[in-house]
């Protein structure tokens, strides 16, 4: 398994490896050709940055059984979606500022499906087993969400505005490749309170068949991050809060909401 990560050091932009607490720094395309450039850096002389810069974030909804049990909702035969712009990206450690006109922001822990390269081979109408080709890694996700925004207007739900404000869309910290994610378990933890946990087996449309469903007429790029969708347990972020969401093997995403 492999833990990639981005940092800023001395203002510059850095990717690499991590293990433990020291970055093997690269150079080169973390998609494509890269090599160790022989520096090491403490984790702690650095700041995180975006493990990748996505083209796009694929936000799945009603994909976890114990969710569509507890909303007494039909089986999707596709993915649904929406798709959160690059406005809403942030960093592990980075603070969101909640706009006072959003209302209560609410926490959605996910898994992210980070999209690789194929030599040869865009990601676009791939079959399933093509699909797991095309599957670079995973990360943590918070798909945050406005509550007031959502439903504000009766004639239409507002999944794009409720979801598409400035850092609605924390990811990272890392993007860990040589995962099962069906042995997965999301959890978010709220001023260390854990809020929830659910296991990636119960998603309803697993990995490989999504990837594969959303490449129909999609290209998927490198780096484009697909959020998987939650389970029961969403809830709001007081003002002040820390949300964190821990997926072992991955490790925590953490962003303060102000």
């Amino acid at each position: 398994m492999t833990r990639w990560i981005g940092f800023i050091h001395d203002g510059e932009h850095g990717f690499g490896r991590l293990d433990g607490d020291r970055i093997e720094v690269c150079e080169g395309d973390l998609f494509g050709r890269n090599a160790p450039t022989g520096q090491v850096l403490p984790l702690d002389a650095v700041r995180l940055d975006l493990p990748c810069r996505p083209t796009k974030m694929i936000a799945l909804w009603n994909n976890f059984g114990g969710l569509m049990e507890k909303l007494d909702l039909s089986r999707p035969e596709a993915p649904l979606f929406l798709i959160k712009p690059a406005n809403t990206y942030r960093p592990s450690g980075a603070v969101v500022a909640v706009p006072e006109a959003s209302g209560r922001a609410l926490y959605e822990g996910e898994l992210g499906i980070v999209i690789g390269a194929v030599p040869g081979k865009s990601a676009r109408d791939l079959t399933e087993e093509e699909a797991t080709q095309h599957v670079f890694g995973f990360t943590c996700v918070n798909d945050v969400t406005s509550a007031a925004i959502l439903k504000a207007d009766a004639s239409f739900t507002q999944w794009a505005r409720a979801k598409g404000l400035d850092g609605f869309g924390p990811f990272g910290p890392v993007i860990a490749t040589g995962l099962d994610p069906a042995t997965l378990t999301v959890r978010t933890l709220v001023n260390g309170r854990e809020r929830q946990s659910f296991p990636i087996s119960d998603m309803l449309i697993p990995v490989a068949r999504l990837v594969a469903q959303l490449s129909q007429g999609m290209t998927l790029e490198p780096g484009d991050v697909i959020a998987c969708g939650t389970s029961v347990g969403s809830g709001p972020i007081p003002k002040g809060a820390t949300v964190e969401i821990v997926i072992d093997g991955i490790g925590t995403l953490s962003n303060r909401f102000e």
